[in-house]
């Protein structure tokens, strides 16, 4: 089932939508979550958060990518059980990630509307192998040792091409009038 049909049946309020959102999608919501809380229950706890509530925002919501909007929803779900539970675990990667992240791009609330777009339109204009880094890092939290040995690299050189990538963005997002 394509997705439009999925999303017309959301708003048709049938509930097959969320079995065939979970048949489509299940295993990319849930290596998102495990990346970043490395624990299957939570992952799957937080899976099934995000058919909740992808049911409670479509409608009014049409996302124009729902692969999208559920990895964004998972992310978020994920990254919050993950604060929720830090002084119990810790996932150094995620923490570190975000460091990084923050050093680049404003994490404030009232940033949030265009700068999708705009990371958007970064991304595209960098090199593929520069972009997979980034996103693979950032948006699914890989280590750098796992992105290391994906990419046939060293983790050093993985680092620095992340390091040039989040310079760039700085740079990119800094033109535009963001600035961390």
């Amino acid at each position: 089932m394509d997705d439009l049909d999925i999303i017309e049946l959301y708003f048709a309020r049938k509930e097959e939508a969320i079995s065939e959102t979970e048949r489509k999608y299940g295993g990319y919501c849930h290596q998102i979550s495990m990346n970043i809380l490395a624990s299957k229950e939570d992952a799957e706890e937080c899976v099934n958060d995000t058919w909740m509530k992808t049911w409670n925002s479509i409608p009014p919501q049409r996302p124009g990518v729902l692969r999208l909007f559920l990895g964004t929803i998972t992310r978020n779900l994920s990254i919050n059980r993950y604060k929720a539970r830090q002084a119990q675990r810790r996932n150094r990667e995620l923490e570190l990630s975000l460091e990084e992240l923050a050093e680049c791009i404003p994490m404030r609330e009232e940033d949030a509307g265009e700068l999708p777009e705009l990371l958007n339109g970064f991304l595209r204009s960098q090199p593929l192998e520069d972009r997979r880094l980034f996103v693979l890092r950032y948006w699914h939290a890989h280590s750098v040792k796992h992105l290391a040995e994906t990419f046939h690299m060293t983790a050093g050189a993985v680092s620095n091409r992340l390091w040039r990538t989040r310079e760039k963005l700085r740079n990119y997002l800094g033109e535009r009038g963001y600035h961390v």
